[in-house]
């Protein structure tokens, strides 16, 4: 009677249409392009912590990554030098080495996919920073002599119409958008198809609100770089990135699985004698 669906956008939009027409309802949580802004007066190394960990956390294959930096202003030459030498030194190693930052890649087709718009993204125009594929998987130590190995990659100077921005790369693949204020930074956000999760760091709490209240993305942080709310909020995007009416999580959660019932009940020894003719009450 319900089914609820994460995966690609293409599968959830077939799978809310096809369950809708049989009478199903359905819950289809779909792709993710997360942006997230860093505005002039961020504070650089705590947005530089948050872009590293947030785009190359579990090799950026989690719907919930940030895959694009939007970068106001002057901000984009002052923290470009610290990305770089933040994904050069990422500690790529087996996943059960506690020492690891980011483990291999999941599966020899996803490294083909990613390499493919590392690839796409080059011969756009986007200014290929530090490139994955040059990743030597012999420095990964005792355990890796097998899987699928990459590196960070970092773009910047990418535009709204590459595909490397448009589509979901799944990786660990962070594009820098460079934009000029604030304005142009949530129109570029609200004009993408996807609106799963984003976040803004600023110092400004005027900033914040207003950012807040104009991005049409449905989870939202500020100086948070991965915006996923607690069990008893709402989890799920807008846009193409939800197909259906409720969130998965919280008070929505419960209520997509199941079908409200109300029961109303007395019993003799509180029934007056008589007939009502208004709504009956306990009495």
């Amino acid at each position: 009677k319900a089914i609820s669906f994460v995966g690609s956008t293409p599968i959830a939009n077939y799978i809310y249409e096809t369950g809708a027409h049989h009478g199903k309802r359905v819950q289809a949580l779909g792709g993710a392009k997360n942006h997230m802004v860093v505005m002039p007066d961020a504070d650089l190394d705590q947005a530089v912590d948050a872009l590293i960990g947030a785009a190359y956390g579990s090799a950026g294959e989690r719907c919930m990554a940030i895959s694009v930096a939007v970068l106001v202003g002057d901000v984009a030459d002052k923290i470009m030098p610290k990305l770089i030498e933040r994904t050069k030194a990422l500690k790529v190693l087996n996943g059960t080495n506690l020492a690891a930052e980011m483990g291999p890649i999941v599966s020899a087709a996803a490294h083909q996919r990613i390499t493919g718009y590392i690839e796409a993204g080059a011969a756009e125009g986007a200014e290929l920073l530090v490139d994955g594929r040059r990743f030597d998987a012999k420095q990964t130590g005792e355990g890796c002599e097998a899987g699928f190995w990459m590196g960070g990659t970092l773009f910047d100077n990418v535009t709204t119409d590459m595909k490397i921005y448009k589509e979901e790369i799944f990786g660990p693949v962070l594009s820098c958008v460079r934009v000029h204020d604030f304005a142009e930074a949530v129109q570029i956000i609200n004009d993408h198809e996807f609106g799963n999760g984003t976040s803004c760091f600023t110092r400004d709490g005027n900033v914040a609100r207003e950012f807040a209240r104009r991005i049409q993305v449905g989870m939202v942080g500020i100086n948070v770089p991965i915006p996923v709310p607690m069990a008893w909020q709402g989890f799920g995007g807008w846009k193409k990135s939800l197909f259906g009416d409720m969130h998965a999580y919280g008070e929505e959660g419960v209520r997509f699985y199941t079908k409200q019932k109300s029961i109303m009940q007395r019993w003799p020894e509180s029934i007056g004698k008589g007939a009502e003719f208004v709504m009956p009450t306990a009495k």
